[in-house]
């Protein structure tokens, strides 16, 4: 089990601490909800360590990628942008890893790019597209929320002044770090990567800013709110982008990318499958797995779903049949032998 850099911090602070991804990170610092609407009303800060970070450079980076990934980077040439993107699997056009690639401002030398996978995948992504991965050198620290900006620039205006999938070098205490204005809350915010020996320092200055921490716990009840994919839910084997009507990070116009030929196959024939929201009555969460009913006829199945803190009431993201996909539709989900009442509805649930 691996340990973020700011490990001691977490353990200081009172975290509970949980497995995920191969990595022991903080779930929560006492409360999720109140975690949760603290990024909803202000800024909170995440550990997003566990995150892979593969460093991919040389005169033959950039056609790597573009015959690799998905999107296309031409969209946020010459750099100094951040993009969202996927790779797929060749056979069946599955979503191996959503990712975020941030390429660095342009200089004089050759691209560099910095390819964000999920922590369990950062392997697979190596294999996939070659680069080094570089995660143990670094920390990587989120700040989201409406005041994430306002809070930083009271210490450091420099990574503030970053926006909204921007990439930048700032300095901080004479160090450099990398800030994109990336996140995974559906609110505006930051990313930054720093070495791991300033990461502490920079977390001390973030909480003495007013910026409370969070853990996973929230990032996934903020990340449901936003209608945001998670790898192993709304992605992964057996899901292409089509089904989590995700087309548009699918850059056709390239010439050739891994999985492109199944994929075409599909946007053919039209997926057989469709994610959709889904908002249910009361405070009852829906829960992954559960089947979506219209009368005794399976139609879907939850893929995530809990308590929507802002909302008041359980919201689901669900793959259904195309019929299905129409807001408004009503539906029940059966959780555990009991049924919510609920109708399809448009993603995000909560707009930032």
């Amino acid at each position: 089990m691996r340990t973020s850099p700011l490990d001691a911090v977490h353990r200081a602070a009172g975290a509970k601490l949980v497995p995920f991804g191969g990595w022991e990170m903080p779930l929560d610092y006492g409360s999720t909800i109140d975690e949760h609407l603290a990024c909803r009303r202000d800024a909170v800060m995440f550990d997003v360590s566990h995150l892979g970070t593969v460093r991919v450079t040389g005169g033959a980076a950039f056609d790597s990628l573009q015959r690799q990934l998905t999107n296309d980077l031409r969209k946020v040439a010459p750099g100094g942008r951040a993009q969202y993107t996927h790779l797929l699997d060749e056979s069946d056009a599955s979503v191996v890893d959503d990712i975020i690639v941030w390429w660095h401002p342009a200089g004089d030398g050759d691209p560099v790019f910095d390819v964000m996978p999920n922590a369990s995948n950062t392997d697979r992504v190596v294999d996939a597209i070659g680069g080094i991965d570089t995660t143990a050198t670094r920390a990587v620290i989120a700040v989201q929320g409406p005041s994430a900006r306002e809070r930083v620039g009271t210490f450091w205006p420099e990574a503030a002044a970053v926006g909204r999938f921007r990439v930048a070098y700032c300095s901080w205490m004479g160090v450099q770090c990398v800030v994109a204005g990336t996140g995974y809350t559906g609110e505006p915010g930051l990313e930054i990567a720093a070495p791991v020996d300033l990461a502490p320092s920079l977390w001390r200055a973030l909480a003495g800013a007013g910026i409370r921490p969070a853990g996973l716990g929230a990032r996934d009840t903020l990340r449901l709110e936003a209608g945001l994919p998670l790898h192993g839910h709304e992605l992964g084997p057996g899901i292409t982008p089509l089904q989590a009507n995700l087309g548009w990070v699918v850059g056709w116009d390239k010439p050739a990318f891994r999985g492109r030929d199944a994929l075409a196959v599909e946007l053919e024939r039209g997926p057989s499958r469709l994610l959709v929201g889904i908002a249910t009555e009361g405070r009852r969460p829906p829960r992954a797995d559960a089947a979506v009913l219209i009368g005794d006829r399976q139609v879907g199945t939850v893929s995530s779903g809990n308590f929507s803190p802002v909302l008041g009431h359980g919201i689901a993201l669900a793959f259904v049949q195309p019929a299905v996909a129409v807001d408004g539709t009503s539906v029940e989900i059966d959780v555990r032998g009991s049924r919510l009442t609920g109708r399809v509805v448009p993603t995000p649930f909560v707009s930032g």
